[in-house]
């Protein structure tokens, strides 16, 4: 990449934003051995660079293992990913698994497959960090994927929900985690740009255009332009909650609150 003053302060947003992410939500500590799940997109490219970037730090030792899941996509260039970890000297694993021919027989014509594919991918992933002994699954989800996501959440599945920074599976085994979280899309395109980065494209579902998530992603971006700054106070919210001025009785009591002359006359809300 060009050592130009533009360039410079590209590297130093995103390495601010992951070392911030990795510090606010204790990501990474010394010791670990972090699966980094390489899809061959810009983000999961990116992801691999600065966890690269970050292990040359003193104040953090631990180790990078990247594992990319060959889905046995039609046309999958096999030989991409391989050279590319050979030659920026990263340890990886590629596993071998034909969800695609799942994910084509179960998924009819035209309908959505990320749901299907997702959970698929997920399910391997686990196992093979199972088998590489990693503490940390990295996953290269961005500030935007987050946003979107809770959108998603809102319009279509009535709850707030986003994606977690930092969480541990179901199962209690694994704890994936998401260091691209406070990185913004715009600039992980800028310097996957700059890198050249050898991006494979996703055959299976690259081509759905009428996914919501789609949908979302140019509402946001609409209101972005017409409102500068408008995505960046989404995201700020999403980090500022007040439970108490929500109406989620699950994570806050109402009804323990009592007005004063209730309790000066010892009087009780009824359970």
């Amino acid at each position: 990449m060009a050592e130009d003053s533009e360039s410079l302060k590209l590297l130093k947003r995103l390495q601010g934003s992951v070392w911030a992410a990795v510090q606010d939500f204790k990501m990474i500590v010394p010791g670990d051995k972090v699966m980094v799940c390489l899809s061959g997109g810009k983000d999961s490219y990116t992801m691999l660079d600065m966890l690269m970037k970050m292990q040359k730090s003193p104040t953090v030792d631990f180790e990078i293992i990247a594992v990319n899941l060959d889905q046995k996509q039609p046309d999958f260039p096999e030989h991409i990913l391989p050279e590319y970890l050979t030659k920026v000297g990263a340890p990886f694993k590629i596993v071998e698994r034909d969800t695609y021919s799942i994910v084509k027989d179960k998924i009819p014509e035209g309908k959505t497959m990320c749901s299907l594919c997702s959970r698929l991918r997920r399910g391997t992933l686990y196992t093979v960090a199972e088998e590489l002994g990693a503490t940390k699954i990295a996953l290269g989800h961005h500030r935007e994927d987050i946003i979107e996501t809770m959108f998603l959440n809102l319009f279509f599945n009535g709850k707030m929900e986003a994606m977690p920074a930092k969480y541990k599976t179901d199962d209690g085994k694994h704890v994936v985690i998401r260091p691209l979280a406070y990185c913004k899309e715009k600039d992980i395109s800028e310097y996957s740009k700059e890198k050249e980065f050898p991006i494979i494209p996703c055959n299976l579902c690259g081509s759905q255009e009428n996914m919501q998530r789609r949908n979302v992603k140019n509402m946001l971006k609409k209101w972005d332009e017409e409102n500068p700054g408008r995505v960046e106070s989404i995201f700020n919210a999403m980090q500022n909650i007040h439970p108490t001025h929500m109406l989620d009785r699950n994570i806050f009591d109402f009804h323990s609150i009592l007005s004063e002359s209730m309790k000066t006359h010892g009087i009780k809300l009824e359970a």
